[in-house]
């Protein structure tokens, strides 16, 4: 039996990995090269785009359980990830060109996946999982939209600059990562009132890529606003965000800073480093005027500027089943950032979760519809509640998942009540698969 899966992002290459160790026969459709994106710079399958990080690995977080919980499903570039990891503290960053590659190379050399390098524009009446991602080509569009009967919601999605590590000026700018957890893989640029004042003023002035008509009016996610738009929201607002000076001191002065621009390493060289939650959509000359004006980066060399995409996702609660097959056609299942889980690691998990599941529905089995006590069945069962009359992407969090009771003087400590709904999640999910194997 042969299956399709359209789009060789991280959802899509996690998914016919599933099938092929299953032992059934993999179409994985990739329009890259032929086909760009606008996003994309390789044709490699799992590229990271916008950042290279899959999140907390702290289990007490909502992210950190969904990668265990990930590893306990028998997840494959979860395993990849960590093969290429580079120093980020308590995140899991990656190389993201090491990680591409490697995902590259074992979806070519396995038997049972033909990978083929073209755009689909429509969807096939075999068995299928669309993977295509939230850079769904216009034709593929389309044909999505003809099946679901109804219009897709667009929001817009920002990147990151990349600067050059030799070209940062050390002097000022410090290694540490927030609160000393692990080792001191950031590097952080520190300021002042005077120059954090200065800097704000700059950005909310300056000027902005125009956008087209059909962006106008578009949706952004709220975890990855550009920078711009965040700023506009108050002055103090990116002091509370990505610039939070809070647990980042130089231990070389003592100092406590007003405000504190962190970037993190992009590649095993460490030759290249992102600027955390700097996405944005301004103009590259704005961009450069702005970026050396950040202590630290006066003479920072920009390899990479930041741009802002088009992405899109269907209306998951009205389509879609928990387990990720869709409602009028039972050998079609969607996965990836196209449903409405937001963020890399919700991507891999979902690829994950309908890599599986079709498996199952080949084999006439049950499906998994896993429990809303996980993080995973969480994720599954939010973006596809059919009560669900507003919906908006989500990622991975505590607020998804059902409470733990919690002792009243205890009520405030997050990180105790993350390790109770942490254990618990892990002892559901154990128990649910002594009863369904996968």
């Amino acid at each position: 039996m042969e299956v399709n899966v359209i789009g060789a992002g991280l959802a899509g290459s996690e998914a016919a990995l599933q099938l092929a160790k299953r032992g059934f026969k993999v179409n994985l459709y990739e329009m890259r090269p032929n086909v760009e994106t606008g996003a994309h710079t390789t044709e490699d399958c799992a590229e990271f785009v916008c950042s290279n990080s899959l999140g907390s690995y702290d289990i007490t977080n909502g992210s950190g359980l969904l990668k265990h919980e990930m590893e306990i499903l028998g997840g494959e570039l979860i395993e990849i990830a960590k093969d290429c990891a580079v120093p980020a503290g308590n995140a899991l960053a990656i190389d993201r060109h090491k990680f591409s590659q490697t995902v590259t190379k074992k979806i070519t050399s396995n038997p049972n996946i033909n990978l083929i390098r073209e755009e689909v524009t429509k969807i096939h009446d075999t068995p299928t999982i669309i993977s295509s991602g939230p850079l769904t080509s216009d034709k593929f569009a389309d044909s999505i939209k003809e099946f679901t009967k109804s219009e897709y919601l667009h929001f817009f999605d920002a990147i990151a600059p990349i600067v050059e590590c030799d070209s940062i000026n050390f002097d000022i700018a410090f290694w540490a990562s927030r609160y000393d957890k692990g080792e001191a893989s950031y590097i952080n640029c520190p300021m002042n009132k005077e120059q954090y004042e200065k800097f704000y003023n700059i950005l909310i002035n300056a000027p902005r890529i125009e956008r087209h008509d059909f962006e106008k009016g578009a949706k952004f996610f709220e975890s990855c606003l550009p920078i711009e738009v965040l700023a506009s929201r108050g002055e103090d607002t990116l002091r509370f965000g990505p610039m939070k000076p809070v647990g980042l001191i130089d231990k070389r002065t003592g100092e406590k800073n007003y405000a504190v621009v962190q970037l993190r390493q992009d590649n095993s060289a460490k030759t290249l480093f992102n600027l955390v939650g700097f996405q944005t959509n301004l103009k590259w000359g704005a961009q450069k005027e702005l970026l050396q004006l950040i202590p630290g980066l006066e003479d920072c060399n920009i390899v990479r500027y930041g741009v802002m995409h088009r992405n899109t996702f269907i209306n998951s609660p009205k389509l879609l089943n928990p387990t990720l097959q869709t409602r009028e056609r039972k050998d079609l299942f969607f996965a990836g950032q196209i449903t409405g889980t937001e963020g890399y690691t919700e991507s891999i998990a979902s690829g994950l979760l309908a890599g599986i599941n079709m498996a199952k529905f080949l084999n006439n089995e049950p499906l998994l519809e896993l429990p809303s006590e996980t993080m995973l069945g969480a994720l599954t069962h939010y973006i596809t509640n059919p009560e669900n009359d507003n919906f908006q992407p989500i990622n991975s969090n505590w607020g998804i998942i059902p409470s733990v009771e919690m002792p009243k003087k205890e009520r405030k400590n997050k990180k105790l009540k993350g390790e109770l709904m942490s254990q618990r999640s892990i002892e559901v999910l154990g128990k649910y698969l002594t009863n369904n194997i996968i």
